[in-house]
């Protein structure tokens, strides 16, 4: 994985999510791929924030070493009103920072929350963990962090 950061330094990789992300009218700077986000985490260069509930983590798995603030708690995902104070406890506002859920949408309205909380580098993960439901309307099987066999624990 390290050689996809060699071949695309982290400003080239932030460089296009931003610019992606400009085009597209978002209002936060955008997404990488979970490849990508790996060869950012691994090498130093990104912080790996997991979004998802504390029982997604438990019952479905998680990344090694990521930090985790939970963007909605519980089985009934209600919204987290200390996001922004935890996120920023846990990274600062000026690292590069990148959130992960389970298919990359609560991620980005983390993304825009923390962006408008005054972050200056806070990207969603693409895809999210689990990656987005096939026609069976089941998870992993076409994309997202576990099915590009990036690392990932359960316990």
């Amino acid at each position: 994985m390290t050689a996809v950061l060699e071949e695309r330094p982290i400003h080239a990789v932030l460089g296009t999510a931003r610019d992606k992300a400009a085009t597209a009218g978002l209002t936060y700077p955008g997404g990488v791929t979970p490849q990508d986000a790996w060869a950012l985490c691994s090498s130093g260069e990104a912080v790996l924030v997991d979004v998802r509930t504390s029982e997604e983590r438990k019952f479905v798995g998680y990344v090694p070493d990521s930090v985790h603030v939970p963007w909605a708690t519980g089985t009934s995902l209600t919204r987290n009103p200390r996001f922004v104070r935890e996120l920023e406890a846990k990274t600062g506002k000026d690292a590069v920072v990148l959130l992960l859920c389970r298919s990359g949408n609560r991620s980005a309205l983390a993304a825009e929350a923390a962006t408008k909380a005054g972050f200056t580098q806070v990207f969603n993960v693409l895809e999210g963990f689990e990656g987005d439901l096939n026609s069976g309307r089941h998870r992993g099987t076409l994309n997202g962090w576990r099915f590009h066999d990036l690392p990932w624990v359960q316990d």
